[in-house]
């Protein structure tokens, strides 16, 4: 019962290093200017890692001392932990345009009609471009280990449990160890949500420094520190490990099982044959295929739409996904095994109740597909009065000599947004003096109406009153589309031939990792770089998207994951 309990936590705190990246992903992508097919690589990346090494795993399982490769796997997942936030240790601090003249920079963006100097070029030194490769290249390998380490958590442990465990109390464990990964990522976005609050060189600058507050779309937040956070959770719950013997006296009443290495000696691939020529096998792990790269787009990139479609920070975004959609699909679950428990189903009615599931999940999604307001106006990107479209030089700021790269986002009294207070020709700025933050901005040459001033940050979407429908609906057809979660596992469990079973499922899951985890993050995040109107440079490259035209986005992402329904439907 102690190895359970150790082993609950130590899952926990893996998924809660795997599932953070999610949480944050929205915030590294503006913090280090990366496009989102980038960040969704980035992503899915610790898969590759770990697929490539669970068929030998499973094969050495019986061989090894198992509960010393479980924790040298934490050992390697802690330090993978670790690295992701090295990071924000060897960039200097982050920069981001301003109005006012601060202890970091004196180039102000208001408009000045003398010349000025080029802002991008400015920080385009060769350490610069050098600065962003070392920061992808160690992240990937933090994945690429993240992934490895992952390894022999979740197999050894659970066959350690069931060769040890009575066979009445195995289930019982397995349950509950199976109710912490489902639990796990709600509670990595829940800390995303908490550490996401803080400024991001909160070690590094004071308090009194960051003229910044959650709302503006420059802000960063620490997210880095949730890492930490997790990574020394999981050094902790690695310790007991050391400590287990190779084999435990069993519970009573236990029973040795067939090896999943002696079904690979003989006739593996007689075995593969057998079990992907057969039908009910075949297309139910097709259909767990596209629930399972819907779930992937989903849990990488939604953080990151609700912040876009209705102006959220990303800390309250991060709430919602971990307090409401990620219970809602533990409902779901259980709800599912509860029917089946009760009604003692057939596998005709098992099919029959996952194709319902999907059924209704598909007629509540679809209304998602409307839920949402076009992009704000943004002169000179998706509004024009009178001029060229991609220039961001307006009739009225031309004699402001206009950094090209400026991004401070102001909401001008006429209710458009301009992309930094030299474009809307503002030429003066007020200053709260006792924190030094920005009231507003006056004598804008570009906005006539009501006064011709203009406010801190952007305008936002105006879509408030759209967002709680959106997350009723969204968490109900979470629910739906989970029902059929157990069922489907059924199907599979009892359409086989008894001795073929563990090996099924090894290669179901490894089916699911390669056509599922792996491809669809990046495939999400490359259909939300096409929705890119206005992308931010860094030394001549593409780095992070500025503004998406959101009708767009709303149509493409949701629209990737309406496919994926109907698929699986």
């Amino acid at each position: 019962q102690f190895f359970v309990f150790c082993h609950g936590l130590l899952q926990l705190s893996q998924l809660l290093v795997s599932g953070y990246l999610k949480s944050s992903i929205s915030t590294i992508e503006r913090r280090y200017g990366l496009s989102s097919r980038t960040s969704g690589l980035l992503a899915s990346f610790n898969e590759v890692g770990n697929t490539l090494l669970i068929v030998f795993i499973s094969y050495f399982g019986s061989r090894v001392h198992r509960p010393r490769f479980i924790g040298a796997g934490a050992i390697l997942v802690s330090l993978a932990g670790f690295l992701m936030s090295l990071p924000h240790f060897i960039t200097g601090p982050y920069e981001f345009d301003q109005s006012v003249a601060s202890t970091f920079s004196n180039i102000t963006d208001l408009c000045q009609p003398r010349p000025r100097a080029n802002l991008s070029d400015a920080n385009c030194t060769p350490h610069a471009s050098r600065e962003n490769h070392e920061v992808l290249l160690v992240m990937f390998i933090a994945q690429a280990l993240l992934g490895i380490g992952g390894v022999p958590i979740q197999p050894f442990g659970i066959s350690y449990i069931d060769d040890f465990a009575s066979e009445r109390n195995s289930p019982l464990y397995l349950g509950i160890l199976f109710s912490v990964t489902v639990i796990g990522p709600g509670v990595a976005f829940m800390l995303g949500s908490a550490m996401l609050q803080f400024y991001v060189d909160i070690d590094k600058v004071s308090g009194a420094e960051v003229q910044l507050s959650h709302e503006d779309p420059r802000w960063v937040g620490a997210w880095w520190l949730g890492f930490l956070v997790a990574a020394s959770l999981v050094a902790l719950s690695a310790v007991p490990y050391f400590f287990f013997p190779r084999e435990m006296p069993k519970e009573v009443g236990a029973v040795l099982r067939v090896h999943l290495f002696a079904l690979l000696l003989s006739g593996f691939p007689l075995v593969l044959l057998r079990n992907l020529r057969h039908p009910v096998y075949l297309l139910v792990v097709l259909a767990q295929v596209n629930i399972s790269a819907m779930v992937a787009g989903l849990a990488t990139f939604m953080g990151k739409f609700l912040e876009r479609q209705f102006s959220l920070t990303a800390s309250f975004a991060n709430m919602i996904i971990g307090a409401v959609n990620i219970p809602g699909a533990m409902v779901g679950i259980v709800v599912g095994g509860a029917v089946l428990k009760r009604f003692q189903m057939s596998l005709r009615r098992c099919s029959a109740m996952c194709v319902l599931g999907m059924f209704l999940c598909l007629l509540v999604a679809f209304p998602l597909l409307f839920l949402g307001c076009p992009t704000q106006k943004v002169a000179g990107v998706t509004y024009s009065d009178s001029f060229e479209f991609g220039h961001h030089e307006l009739e009225c700021n031309l004699q402001c000599n206009c950094p090209e790269q400026a991004y401070n986002p102001i909401c001008g009294s006429n209710s458009i947004e301009y992309i930094s207070p030299c474009s809307a020709g503002c030429r003066a700025v007020n200053i709260q003096q006792d924190t030094n933050s920005v009231l507003n901005y006056t004598s804008c040459s570009c906005i006539s109406e009501n006064g011709s001033f203009a406010n801190p940050g952007t305008c936002g979407t105006g879509c408030s009153h759209l967002f709680l429908p959106f997350v009723v609906l969204s968490c109900l057809a979470g629910i739906l589309a989970s029902t059929s979660h157990t069922p489907s596992f059924m199907l599979i469990l009892r359409s086989i031939q008894p001795e073929d079973k563990s090996f099924a499922v090894g290669i179901q899951f490894m089916l699911l990792r390669v056509l599922a985890w792996m491809p669809g993050p990046v495939l999400y995040g490359s259909a939300i770089d096409t929705t890119c109107i206005l992308w931010e440079k860094r030394c001549d490259r593409k780095a992070a998207c500025r503004y998406y035209d959101n009708t767009l986005f709303r149509q493409r992402y949701l629209g990737l994951q309406f496919f994926f329904e109907v698929g699986a439907f």
